[in-house]
Formats: C-alpha cells, sequence, structure tokens
C-alpha cells in the first residue's frame, strides 16, 4: 500500500507490448507508431520482463499468455484494435495501460477509458507519445532515443515540444529520471503525473509544459504536492489570452486567465517561464540542483559593459546586485589588479587571469550578504579563456551557492563553455540569459513562501454578518436580477466590516435636495440602475456638488441624458452620499473576478475612472492572510505612491490589507459572488473608506465548503478541546506548516519501538522532505489532525507559558484514487499512551473523512504492534491477513 498508484505505469516489472506483427511493422503505414515503439523498446537493456504479443492470431491466444505477469501493457495499435487489445491486457491483469495511437477524438478516447476503467486499468493516452524511465532502461515513447538518466523530471502536453527538449539535453549533460508526453484526452491527467512524480525518490525536480489545465482544484493540489518535495518549473502555451471586454465590471474587463494562471502559480510554490529559451535555461539550473536562495546576485566580470548590462536586467526583473562587504572587500582587493572595482559590480578588470577569477569567487562564496553568483568571461586577445574556464570549474566544489556562467563570443570560446558545462556549471551566451536563469531560482524562493501560506476562510477580525449578506444576495437573484445596486453592494461590504461612504437613494429632485442638506455639502450624485454598470459612461456622476440649485439641476439633467442615451434603463433613482474628506488620500481599486477554471481571483491596483488604463495589478488567489495581503501591496504598480509621496503622509496600509482581508472573507463565504469592484476605494493615513462598489452574483450548487475555491482554505472549523484523564486539557486541531518543528520533536522522543511500528523503518526523526510533506498538507486531499498540549500551570510575568506547546498525538488519512476510501495513520507519544487520546484521534479523524463524503478508512498494522490491533478491535475495525507481506495486517472500517 506503499507503492504510488500508478507505479505499474511509469515502473513496471514487466510489459506486453500489442505492436502488430513484424510485417505489419514493416510494410502497413498504419502500423509506423508499432515500428518506432518496437525500436525503442529494443534499444535498450530494460531492466523488467518485455513480451511482444499479437491480437491479430488467434491460435492459443490467451492461453499461451494467461500466465503472464505483465503490470503494463503498451499498446500501438490501428484504432480499430485498441479496444480488443484493452479488453485482452484486462484479462492479463494488467494494472495500467499505455495507448500510443493517435487521431483519436474526444468521443474515441471515452470509449476507451470506459473499457480501461472496467478492467481496473490505469490509462496513458491516448494521443500522446509515451514516457521515458531511463532509470529502468525503458523507452515506452516514440519521442526519439532514451534519455540519459538524471534526477530531472520532464512531463509536457506537446510530444514535439518533449522530443526537442530530448534532443537538447543530450549534448547539454542533462538527464532526466522520467519523461512523460501526454496528448489531448488522456485518462491519466496532468495532475495525476505531478502526483506521482511528487513521491518518485529518482526525481529532484520537475520541468512541465501546459497547455490547459481541466480541473483547477486537483492541479493545484498535485502542484502543492510537488512542489513542497521538489522545485516546479512551469511553461503555459497561451500568454495573450486577453480579459472580457464586454464584462459588467472593471475586474471581468482586465483580469485575463493568464495573469490568474500566475497567480496560480506563486500559491503553488512553483516558477513560470516565459519562454522556449528560457525554459531551457531553467533545465540547465535544475539539473545543477541549486537550492531555493533569496534574490541578491554577485556579477563578477572581467568588461565593464557585460557587467552593466547584467546588472539593468537585474533590476528589470527585481533582483538586487549582491555586494561584497566591508570586510570581504578588504580581504579580496589586495589579490586583484589595481584597475579592479568592486562598488558595485566585483569588475575584476579586462586584464583579469584565472587567480583573479578563483579569489572573487571564494570571496563571494563566503560572503553572507551574496545569494548567488554570475560569472562574465569576455574574450580578449592574449588571454586563455580555457585556463579561466577551467579555475572557475575547479572552484565550484567550493561554493555552495548557485554558481552561474555566461561566456560571451562563438567559436573562440566554445572550448571555455564546453568546460563549465561539463562542470555542471550551467553557462549562457548573454548576461540577460544568465540573470533571468537566476531570477527564476530567486522566485522559486519567493514562491516557496506563498506557498507556506495556508489562510482560514475568516479572519481574527470582528466577525461578518454572513447570514445577513446571503440574505441579501438571495434576495437579488429570486428578483431574477444578477447586478446588484450600489447601495445593495455596499450593504454587502458593510455585511464584512469594510467602512463605506453613506449613501441614501433619491427618487426625486426634491429629495435629492434634502438628502443632501442633512449629510452635508459637497455631496456625489450617482444614477443608480441595475442597467448601467459604469455610470461615468453615460453622464450618470457628479462630484462635488455645492449646493441644493446645483443638486436639483444635475439630477434633473442627468435623468433626462440618461433616458435620451439609454432609453430601456431600469432607474431607481439617483444615490446621494457626501464627498470623501480624503484631500490626499490616493484612489485605489480592489476586485474580484471568476476565472475559468481558477474560480475566485483578488486583484488590486491603480483605482478611478482610469482603472482600466493600469495594466500592472497584483493579484492573489483566496483565501488571503496578512502576508499575503501585505504582499499583494507591496508587489503592485502603485505601492510606492502609499509612501510618502509629493507632500502627502503616507497611507495606512495595515486599513489597506484589513479591506483585502475582508474581501477575501466574503469570496469564500458567499460563492454567489461573481465579480466585484471597490472603485475607488480611497485610504490616507487615517484610514481607508469604499466610495462606490458594484457586485454582480449568480446562482450556486454547493454540495461541500468552500468548493468554489482552487485552493481550499485552513479547516479552522475541526478545532476542538478535550480534558485529559488525569488533568489539564488539549486542542485536537488540523495540521498547520508551522507545526513541523514540533512534529519533529514528536517523532524525535518516540522510543525506537514507538518509531518502527509507526514507520516500519529504523529512522531516528523526519527526513526534511517527508517533514515538510507531512506538516504542508492539501486538505481536499488528505488531512491530519494535531493534538497539543499548552502549559497552563508554568506562566511567566506576562502571563506566557514556560514551556512551548507539544505536539502529543497526530492520526492522518490520505484519500485513495478511487476517491471513495482513504488509509489511515496513528502516532502517539510515549508518555501519553494508553489514556484514551488514541481512541479520541481516530474517532476525530474518522469524522472528517465521513464529512468529506469516503466511505471507507483502511490502515496497514504490524502484525507484532498488539497495542494498536486491540485500539482497532475497540473501534470496529475489521481485521484481516495482508496477502502482500504477512507480517502487516489490513484493518478497514465503513464510515
Amino acid at each position: 500500500m506503499d507503492k504510488h498508484y500508478l507505479t505499474s505505469l511509469f515502473a513496471p516489472g514487466a510489459v506486453a507490448v500489442f505492436a502488430g506483427t513484424p510485417a505489419l511493422r514493416e510494410k502497413d503505414p498504419a502500423y509506423a507508431a508499432a515500428a518506432s515503439l518496437h525500436d525503442a523498446l529494443t534499444a535498450q537493456q530494460y531492466m523488467g520482463q518485455l513480451v511482444f504479443l499479437d491480437i491479430d492470431t488467434t491460435e492459443g491466444r490467451l492461453s499461451d499468455l494467461v500466465n503472464s505477469s505483465a503490470e503494463l501493457a503498451i499498446v500501438a495499435l490501428p484504432p480499430d484494435k485498441i479496444a480488443m487489445a484493452l479488453e485482452v491486457a484486462g484479462r492479463l491483469n494488467c494494472k495500467a495501460v499505455l495507448v500510443l495511437s493517435s487521431g483519436m477524438d474526444a468521443e474515441q478516447a471515452h470509449q476507451l477509458h470506459r473499457v480501461a476503467r472496467q478492467h481496473g486499468m490505469w490509462m496513458l493516452g491516448p494521443n500522446g507519445r509515451g514516457f521515458q524511465r531511463p532509470q529502468l532502461g525503458l523507452n515506452a515513447s516514440i519521442v526519439g532515443p532514451l534519455a540519459e538518466r538524471g534526477t530531472l523530471a520532464l512531463v509536457s502536453q506537446s510530444g514535439a515540444l518533449t522530443s526537442s527538449i530530448i534532443d537538447w539535453a543530450r549534448p547539454n549533460r542533462v538527464g532526466f529520471s522520467t519523461v512523460i508526453s501526454l496528448g489531448p484526452h488522456t485518462a491519466v491527467t496532468m495532475a495525476q503525473a505531478l502526483d506521482f512524480l511528487a513521491s518518485d525518490p529518482q526525481t529532484q525536480s520537475i520541468v512541465v509544459y501546459l497547455e490547459g489545465i481541466p480541473n483547477a482544484r486537483q492541479f493545484m493540489s498535485a502542484l502543492r504536492a510537488a512542489a513542497t518535495a521538489k522545485p516546479v518549473v512551469v511553461l503555459k502555451a497561451g500568454r495573450n489570452e486577453g480579459g472580457n471586454q464586454a464584462a459588467i465590471t472593471h475586474s471581468a474587463a482586465m483580469v485575463g486567465s493568464d495573469e490568474v494562471f500566475d497567480a496560480a502559480l506563486r500559491r503553488g510554490g512553483a516558477v513560470r517561464i516565459g519562454s522556449f529559451s528560457e525554459l531551457f535555461s531553467a533545465v540547465q539550473c535544475l539539473a545543477a540542483r541549486y537550492q531555493p536562495v533569496g534574490n541578491k546576485l554577485a556579477v563578477i566580470t572581467n568588461g565593464g559593459g557585460p557587467g552593466v548590462l547584467a546588472a539593468d536586467r537585474a533590476h528589470d526583473i527585481g533582483l538586487e546586485l549582491g555586494r561584497l562587504s566591508e570586510a570581504s572587500a578588504r580581504q579580496l582587493q589586495p589579490q586583484l589588479l589595481p584597475q579592479a572595482s568592486l562598488a558595485d559590480l566585483i569588475d575584476i578588470s579586462e586584464n583579469a587571469e584565472a587567480p583573479h577569477y578563483v579569489a572573487a569567487l571564494s570571496a563571494a562564496a563566503h560572503d553572507p550578504n551574496i545569494d548567488g553568483i554570475l560569472v562574465i568571461q569576455t574574450p580578449k586577445p592574449g588571454f586563455e579563456m580555457e585556463a579561466q574556464a577551467q579555475a572557475v570549474a575547479a572552484a565550484r566544489k567550493d561554493c555552495h551557492k548557485p554558481l552561474l556562467a555566461c561566456v560571451m563570443g562563438d567559436t573562440s570560446v566554445n572550448e571555455a563553455r564546453t568546460i563549465l558545462t561539463h562542470a555542471d556549471i550551467p553557462t549562457f551566451r548573454t548576461p540577460d540569459a544568465a540573470v533571468s536563469a537566476f531570477g527564476n531560482i530567486a522566485a522559486y524562493y519567493r514562491n516557496q513562501k506563498s506557498l507556506q501560506q495556508t489562510p482560514p476562510p475568516l479572519t481574527n477580525l470582528a466577525k461578518p454578518d454572513v447570514e445577513g449578506a446571503r440574505m441579501l444576495i438571495e434576495g437579488v437573484l429570486a428578483q431574477r436580477r444578477h447586478v446588484l445596486t450600489e447601495m445593495e453592494s455596499k450593504a454587502v461590504l458593510s455585511a464584512f466590516h469594510i467602512p463605506v461612504t453613506q449613501t441614501i437613494l433619491a427618487r426625486t429632485a426634491s429629495e435629492a435636495v434634502m438628502l443632501a442638506s442633512q449629510l452635508g455639502y459637497p455631496v456625489a450624485l450617482k444614477i443608480d440602475s441595475p442597467d448601467i454598470p459604469h455610470k461615468s459612461d453615460v453622464d450618470g456622476v457628479a462630484l462635488n456638488v455645492m449646493n441644493g440649485v446645483s443638486v436639483r439641476d444635475i439630477f434633473e439633467r442627468m435623468m433626462e441624458s440618461i433616458s435620451r442615451k439609454m432609453p430601456g434603463a431600469r432607474i431607481n433613482g439617483v444615490s446621494v452620499q457626501r464627498m470623501a474628506h480624503q484631500t490626499r488620500g490616493r484612489e485605489l481599486y480592489i476586485g474580484m473576478v471568476t476565472d475559468e477554471p481558477f474560480g475566485p481571483v483578488i486583484a488590486f491596483g491603480a483605482g478611478g475612472v482610469a482603472v482600466e488604463l493600469y495594466a500592472q495589478r497584483a493579484m492573489e488567489l483566496p483565501p488571503l492572510n496578512q502576508f499575503l495581503a501585505r504582499q499583494m501591496i507591496e508587489h503592485s504598480a502603485v505601492a510606492q505612491t502609499l509612501d510618502a509621496w509629493r507632500g502627502a503622509n503616507p497611507v495606512d496600509r495595515e486599513a489597506l490589507e484589513q479591506v483585502l482581508l475582508r474581501v477575501s472573507e466574503m469570496v469564500c463565504e458567499l460563492p454567489q459572488l461573481r465579480e466585484l469592484d471597490i472603485n475607488p476605494i480611497i485610504v490616507d493615513e487615517n484610514g481607508a473608506v469604499a466610495v462606490d462598489a458594484r457586485i454582480v452574483v449568480d446562482n450556486v450548487s454547493v454540495t461541500r465548503p468552500y468548493q468554489h475555491l482552487s485552493i481550499l482554505p485552513y479547516p479552522a472549523r475541526f478545532e476542538q478541546s478535550w480534558p485529559l484523564p488525569d488533568d489539564g486539557v488539549y486542542t485536537v486541531r488540523p495540521i498547520h506548516p508551522d507545526d513541523a518543528q514540533m512534529l519533529q520533536d514528536l517523532v524525535r522522543t518516540l522510543s525506537p519501538e514507538s518509531r518502527f511500528n509507526r514507520f516500519a523503518s529504523a529512522i531516528t526523526e523526519l527526513p526534511p522532505a517527508m517533514l515538510s510533506r507531512f506538516a504542508l498538507i492539501d486538505y481536499d486531499r488528505e488531512m491530519a489532525l494535531v493534538a497539543v498540549l499548552r502549559d497552563t500551570e508554568d506562566l511567566d510575568n506576562n502571563g506566557a507559558p514556560d514551556k512551548p506547546d507539544r505536539i502529543i498525538a497526530v492520526s492522518r488519512y490520505v484519500t485513495n484514487p478511487d476517491s471513495n476510501s482513504c488509509e489511515f495513520s496513528l502516532l502517539v507519544a510515549d508518555d501519553f499512551a494508553g489514556k484514551g487520546i488514541g481512541s479520541r484521534m481516530m474517532r476525530s479523524i474518522m469524522d472528517v473523512a465521513r464529512e468529506k463524503g469516503l466511505k471507507e478508512i483502511i490502515g496497514l498494522v504490524l502484525a507484532k504492534n498488539t497495542g494498536m490491533l486491540r485500539l482497532m478491535t475497540s473501534l470496529g475495525f475489521a481485521i484481516k491477513t495482508y496477502e502482500e507481506d504477512p507480517d502487516f495486517k489490513l484493518v478497514t472500517h465503513q464510515l
């Protein structure tokens, strides 16, 4: 049960191949793929058993095959013969099937998927080009010769691109653990392939080429799991998809799906690259197995011009130049030529030789102010580029930071490039390409911080009136309306404690004059109509109205103008509101739009009437917490204007962060929201206030909480407190990434017997990758509950516990691929065994699985673990012999 469910597909012990007869492969064009597959499979020494079968012959068709032990069937036949091959594979008890036949439409593919499902087989294909597993010597593909062995995995939705990368990789000394080519209509999805690679011990990093995402929740779940364990780089086609220009709100018009994809990758902890050439750069860096770092890049160069180009590119993509500390500079300067400069760049001068490069590289490698190093070499007559490259290559073993090289020139520098490449130093032809490659490494480090964020749906701010907002929205939908008026929209904002300007509806000119006098001048007048989304476009807005006569005249003029320009529009009246007093306030915009397929996304940027003219907006997928809200503000194009600016005081950023958090709460708790504009929201040093708002809603079918979100919020609703039998209280709650150290402490303090009972190995602590995977989970497909004990007796002078919180038990489940059952595990601290905590943790995790809709919970227990088996019996589990390993018992319980 520890094996991944796709092991039979990507690591089979034996393979059955349906590729026709030799005569057909040689003469029939319909068997061209079969011929290519045959050549690929037989060109290498596959470590498992390989047998070629022919379904076209009838002599003893199955009687000769019933003893086959094949786990994987590979089918490369014409479309009319594939279904028969799948039936045969099913009767041979194959666990997986690869279909390499192409040219099949969605309906034909669906019929093949159905046959595979009937036989319980995982199916990769059709229309793909197969996969390669170099470590196994298995080339089950038609993308070319088997790639060199390595630790990099490639999964691509383009067969042509897959072939190109493999062809490029060999001369560039890049090897692969796995290559997977997914075609259209494949049954095994991108998400499932990522899920396998995340747990594959041979894979250290992953490159993804993506063209489409059919299920955002599954993709994000698999991506976050993979990026938690290893670096993931993504190249996605289709960057130029625009927003909907006929949309009701500014948000829908401005926010394109490509921008949303960027936000999704940030939350997924992956790095997006923008071009095919960048993909090769990223592959080089991943093959070098560089770890995540900060964004300070030191540039060592023997030419001022190339160094300046590198510095310019670093500034453009948000990197900092890594500068040597004063102490490092003082120590290095005597080792360089007199012309060398260490001000910004580490410019060792055009006459620098190999020892100067080594000295500069050593200084940068040991300076804590520097995260990565770029070495630039430019050719000069009389200087040996090869000697310089050899010196840098030899010094690499003492450099534990990302080291990249740029060798400028062409034929005269090829040998120098080869030396650096053979030393596993990513080497580039231009400074900007090298800097961009380091930018990808730094972006991975930043995005890992976003990945660690697991906010709850509701913040710790004052509780919103969720039910009141829902009732208002349901009332609008009951009227068969989808666009809320400004006053209705502001009422929803107020329910979530977002400050709004007081707005009152006037149905006549005299009412407007009376209301304006009560509110106090100056006032703003706005047409109120569900049919006019952009009021300014029809002269439906008047600002800074100073007296009653002007109110009357503007009201009448506005009504007459709109009846002429939009005669069919429904007019509720004119809203009257006092003008906001923020004389030096900044006009900003906060919006939300529903993306296909990622669901709700929150946007932030410049506001006012020109909102759609500003291209740069910061975006995040909900839910947000303070870290993510602050990051949105800091990464926006208007961030600098929020500080002291042109005589204006800095704005209250905390108030702005709170509005973003409140919008996140709205998006999480109100799945009916489709679009939202708060424009403008005016912010100054005293706070923030929403001046105008527009909300679009629609009916939705909700079967599970927060199913409309692509990232499930932290499930705080499962938190409970329970008494200990002797004294004290412990809290049971879902695990959080911040619990990693407490989880490690629990494992370290266990007895060797307890550790072996849980992990079936002699580990003394959790390896970093396992610890990260256990603490940062996807709450959609798995759950881990921790029992946390807090010391309430020994308090310090401030009333805080003297001892830190402690995890005393963990129960978890992982949903199985059938989506109906799950596998559980349980761990209790030795000094709390026998106190009923294990029983409580099991009942709690079963309750969560039951709410999730799972039907069965199963687990493996060591046969010698009598205490655990007694607990299982007391909870009503059935205990059976585990056929695959007699050292274990299989325990099951219907939920």
